[in-house]
């Protein structure tokens, strides 16, 4: 009867060999460039994050760079990855680095953990790569090897549920030895790989496994049952109105406030009830010409956004300038590709003045 191997072992030796170990953010101690790595691929796929990380980085070599920036030209470089909540819990944790830290990251996962934005799977990985911690993680992709491999039934966001998984993940963790701090790297990044090329969601490629031999879901054939799928609710659907309203080859932009969908972006105003012509003059605009242009949804985590946009000439223009009225900005049409838009309204406009507008 041969003997297999302990658990971390196998996904660690499986990673040195098949894993992935040529991103951007790997073959690095850096802490800086591991937290904002971390940061970057919390719900977003590897892809999508390189180029926006190799942008950061060219902007932000440090994290004293990234702490003396203003929030505005962190957010352009953040536009269209989405969550803008990370993009600005990065910003204000790089400025509490500097003055808590004097500029240094945290050495250990626990203090990683009480910066702002950063939880308890994601210190551990930081803590792990970068100082070689044993620390265990857990997050979505974990969650599911391990639901399959160790046969955990029910829903993994519920906490009985995650805090079983909290134990086991503690439980198999690589020994304390010469060569522990290698070896917890490799086995933290392995357990990502594992969950994003080998355990998928849909069609787990349960014959590349290298745990495949103790693996309780491949052994009772339940890979399309584990983990446990969530109960979800209908997704709610919310619909506004936004005005594009052009003078002079510029776009009248408003900040979005904080917290909010799209926070701290600059986004186009907004309305929910009435016609577009009243919109306009509460604003301090007065149309000339007022088109309707084609409706466009957006799907957010929790609910889908229908919006109906009006392309508006303005005329005579005063702008409110209230203390309670938000931000308000013209936008050079020629600026919009680098301008701090969410992707949708980057979208529609870039698309509506490539075609040279409609005036």
């Amino acid at each position: 009867m041969k003997t297999i191997p302990p658990f971390a072992r196998r996904v660690a030796e499986w990673q040195r060999a098949h894993g992935r170990n040529t991103l951007p953010w790997q073959n690095t101690h850096d802490p800086y460039r591991i937290w904002l790595s971390e940061i970057m691929l919390q719900q977003t796929q590897v892809a999508t994050v390189i180029p926006y990380y190799e942008r950061f980085l060219a902007r932000f070599p440090t994290v004293a760079d990234l702490a003396a920036a203003d929030e505005g030209t962190v957010m352009a470089l953040w536009a269209g990855l989405g969550y803008y909540t990370r993009a600005r819990n990065l910003h204000a944790c790089a400025r509490r680095i500097m003055a808590d830290w004097n500029g240094r990251f945290p050495p250990t996962a626990a203090q990683i953990e009480t910066l702002p934005g950063i939880g308890r799977s994601t210190a551990a990985a930081i803590a792990a790569f970068a100082y070689g911690e044993r620390s265990p993680i857990l997050d979505g992709n974990v969650k599911r090897v391990f639901a399959r491999h160790f046969g955990i039934e029910g829903d993994p966001t519920t906490r009985a549920v995650e805090q079983r998984m909290w134990g086991i993940a503690q439980g198999e963790l690589p020994p304390d030895g010469p060569d522990a701090a290698d070896e917890m790297r490799r086995y933290t990044q392995g357990l990502m790989d594992l969950g994003a090329t080998v355990c998928t969601r849909g069609d787990p490629n349960c014959g590349q496994c290298p745990v495949r031999d103790t693996c309780v879901a491949l052994r009772e054939a339940r890979q399309h049952e584990l983990p446990t799928p969530r109960v979800r609710k209908a997704s709610p659907e919310r619909y506004t109105q936004m005005l594009v309203i052009e003078k002079a080859g510029e776009v009248l932009v408003q900040r979005r406030p904080a917290p909010g969908i799209w926070g701290g972006l600059w986004s186009l105003p907004e309305f929910d009830d009435g016609d577009a012509d009243t919109a306009c003059r509460a604003l301090g605009v007065g149309p000339i010409e007022i088109v309707c242009l084609p409706a466009f949804s957006h799907a957010f985590t929790h609910f889908k956004l229908h919006v109906v946009p009006w392309h508006v000439k303005a005329g005579p223009v005063r702008l409110k300038d209230d203390a309670g009225e938000p931000p308000r900005i013209w936008l050079p049409t020629s600026d919009l590709a680098g301008a701090a838009l969410p992707a949708p309204v980057k979208k529609l406009l870039q698309g509506l003045y490539r075609r040279g507008g409609l005036f």
